[in-house]
C-alpha cells in the first residue's frame, strides 16, 4: 500500500489566489483601523468644538453679563421715637439702618462714597452715609449707619399730613440714593454700573416698629 504524501501539492494558480486572499483580508483589516480612528479623531475634534462653543457661550451670557447690585435698605428697629400730637404734629427718632449692597456680578462692584435720604413728604428728614468700599463678587456688602431723624425743618403744608398719620399711629418715610461704581471681571473687563434705592416703609408710632418695607 502506497504511503500519503503529507505535503498537498496546490497549482500554482491556487497559491496566488491563496495569497491575494490574505492580502486582501490585510488590507481590509488596515481600511477599517483607518476608518475606525479618523472616527475617533472625528468624535473627539466635534466634542472640542461644542465643548468650546458652550465655554463661549457660558463667558459670554453669563460670566460677561453685568448687572446692576441691589441697593436697599434692611429689616431694622426703632430705638427711640418721640412724636407731637395731631395739633402739633412731629417727630424725631433714631435707629441703626441697615444698608445692603447685593452684587451677583463675576466680578467686584468697587463703588464711590454716597448718600442715602430718608425723607417725609418728599422733603429730607435725615440722612445715612455710606463711605467709599466694594461688594465682592456673588456676595452682599453689609453697612451699618446710625441715623437720626427729625420733622423739625418740614414746612407747615406737610405738617397737616403729619398730623393726620400721628392720629392713625403711622409714620410713611422714604428712603432713597444712588450708588456708583465699577465691576471688574478677570481683572481686565470693566463696566459703570449705578444702582438705586427707592424704599418705603411704614413705622408704628405705639410700638416703634417698622410695620411694612418694601423696596
Amino acid at each position: 500500500m502506497a504511503e500519503k504524501n503529507q505535503n498537498q501539492y496546490y497549482p500554482p494558480e491556487l497559491n496566488g489566489y491563496r495569497r491575494n486572499d490574505q492580502e486582501s483580508l490585510h488590507t481590509l483589516e488596515d481600511e477599517e483601523a483607518k476608518r475606525k480612528k479618523r472616527m475617533k479623531w472625528t468624535i473627539g475634534i466635534i466634542a472640542f468644538v461644542i465643548f468650546q462653543v458652550v465655554q463661549g457661550l457660558f463667558f459670554i451670557l453669563v460670566i460677561m453679563k453685568f448687572k446692576s447690585p441691589k441697593f436697599r435698605v434692611g429689616d431694622f428697629a426703632v430705638q427711640t421715637l418721640n412724636v407731637g400730637t395731631q395739633a402739633s404734629p412731629s417727630f424725631d427718632m433714631s435707629f441703626v439702618v441697615p444698608i445692603r449692597v447685593k452684587n451677583a456680578n463675576w466680578g467686584p462692584f468697587k463703588y464711590d462714597a454716597s448718600t442715602v435720604s430718608f425723607t417725609y413728604g418728599g422733603f429730607q428728614v435725615g440722612q445715612a452715609i455710606i463711605p467709599k468700599s466694594k461688594a465682592n463678587f456673588k456676595s452682599t456688602k453689609k453697612i451699618d449707619v446710625d441715623v437720626t431723624l427729625s420733622s423739625a425743618n418740614l414746612p407747615s403744608t406737610i405738617n397737616a399730613n403729619l398730623g393726620s398719620e400721628l392720629s392713625s399711629g403711622v409714620i410713611t418715610l422714604k428712603s432713597q440714593g444712588v450708588l456708583k461704581g465699577k465691576i471688574t471681571v478677570m481683572f481686565m473687563f470693566k463696566k459703570t454700573k449705578i444702582s438705586q434705592m427707592n424704599c418705603t416703609m411704614a413705622i408704628d408710632t405705639s410700638t416703634k416698629a417698622v410695620q411694612s418695607l418694601s423696596c
